[in-house]
């Protein structure tokens, strides 16, 4: 064996990097065996010696365990098998950081004390069917006998969150919030208020009716852009043309009832948490976020209520 083959452990050291101390511990575990002694009892290496110590510092950098490192060195298994292994695992610990990422950020966001950070822990570590069950007691409330009617079929689909697999930390984080807001009582109401009223307006012959807010969004848009304000007298025919509208559509007079009622169905509707929760729901299922209702809502409530006569009696 020639002297370029016979390579001593401070030989090693000096090409890889690794210190004498590692590179005994390598030999002593088998991993990287010398070749045999030099006359004094020091160990030698062959040729090979230093493309396994490379090897095994990247697997060790990679998070493999010795004992799987020996296996791949000594030919006992490949190192696909090795990778494909270990590459799950580390997928398994991403998954499970994200998930303390997505807690520790919204608590710290909240300013969230001991038994709110539990609770937000709790709600991520729910099994897909636990959250699967709590999204469906939520809608089960909001469409509890409505039937099934087609309307509401379309609203109940556009409205189930779906956290995919391999979620990322924003999907997490709008998963909680979403689930706080499914399990919250007051907004389970106020949803389930306007999604009779969505039903009502839509349980009519022939082709489907935008509801009172889609009306109101539709029209009062190119005002909330222009900046009007809904006071002026510039707003007078943005409510006329919302009124008129919503009028034609449920064939009645445009009149002071029908406004007083418009006035009545918008001032239900018109709770944020709607808008948080969609935007949430766009996060979770990876959806494009829509435009926010509630901003052209206000618009049109300030300017009705500017507009309703005093009542009478």
């Amino acid at each position: 064996m020639s002297g370029e083959t016979r390579q001593t452990i401070g030989d090693l050291a000096r090409r890889t990097g690794l210190s004498v101390r590692t590179i005994r511990y390598y030999a002593d575990s088998g991993i990287v065996p010398p070749t045999d002694r030099s006359p004094a009892g020091y160990r030698r290496f062959g040729p090979d010696a230093v493309a396994r110590l490379e090897l095994v510092r990247t697997l060790r950098d990679l998070g493999v365990d010795l004992a799987a490192i020996r296996r791949v060195v000594n030919h006992e298994v490949p190192l696909r098998e090795v990778a494909a292994t270990h590459a799950e695992a580390v997928a398994v610990q991403i998954r499970v950081l994200r998930l303390r990422q997505a807690v520790l950020t919204l608590a710290a966001r909240r300013g969230a004390g001991p038994a709110e950070m539990e609770e937000l822990h709790r709600l991520a570590r729910l099994t897909a069917q636990e959250r699967r069950q709590l999204v469906e007691d939520f809608l089960g409330t909001l469409f509890a006998d409505l039937g099934d009617r087609p309307a509401c079929s379309g609203v109940l689909v556009s409205m189930t969150p779906e956290l995919p697999e391999d979620p990322t930390t924003a999907q997490i984080e709008a998963w909680l919030e979403l689930a706080e807001l499914c399990r919250d009582p007051t907004f389970r109401a106020s949803m389930r208020r306007l999604t009779r009223q969505h039903a009502a307006d839509h349980d009519v012959p022939g082709l489907p009716r935008p509801d009172a807010v889609a009306v109101v969004r539709d029209v009062v848009a190119p005002a909330l852009a222009a900046g009007l304000d809904p006071f002026g007298p510039e707003a007078d025919g943005v409510v006329a043309a919302a009124t008129d509208r919503y009028a034609r559509l449920h064939r009645r007079a445009d009149d002071a009832a029908l406004r007083r009622w418009l006035w009545d169905r918008l001032t239900v509707a018109n709770d944020p948490r709607r808008d948080r929760y969609l935007d949430l729901l766009s996060v979770v299922n990876g959806w494009s976020t829509g435009v926010p209702v509630t901003p052209a809502v206000d618009w049109f409530l300030q300017a009705l209520r500017a507009r309703l006569p005093e009542p009478t009696g």
